[in-house]
């Protein structure tokens, strides 16, 4: 398993438009992907279950990716997550 704990930064904190990018992405990867915050934990793949975190600016972001390719798929989104949040 990989795991990333990333702080948000983003004023507006996830929205739509960043929280739709990072959705799409983790669906590129077969590895299964967890992401909230450490007690409430969603799957990376349902773009309403993200959007009802409402994680604000500040907020710690939890991921935890499980699977054959969960490498590449945590360095992937943590890529996404300092270029975009």
């Amino acid at each position: 398993m990989q795991e990333i704990i990333y702080k948000i930064t983003d004023p507006r904190g996830i929205h739509a438009r960043p929280a739709g990018q990072l959705v799409k992405l983790i669906k590129e990867y077969k590895s299964t992907c967890q992401l909230g915050s450490a007690t409430n934990l969603v799957d990376g793949k349902h773009l309403l279950s993200v959007m009802k975190l409402s994680l604000q600016q500040g907020d710690s972001l939890t991921l935890q990716f499980s699977g054959a390719d969960e490498k590449e798929a945590a360095d992937a989104v943590l890529k996404f997550l300092q270029e975009n949040l």
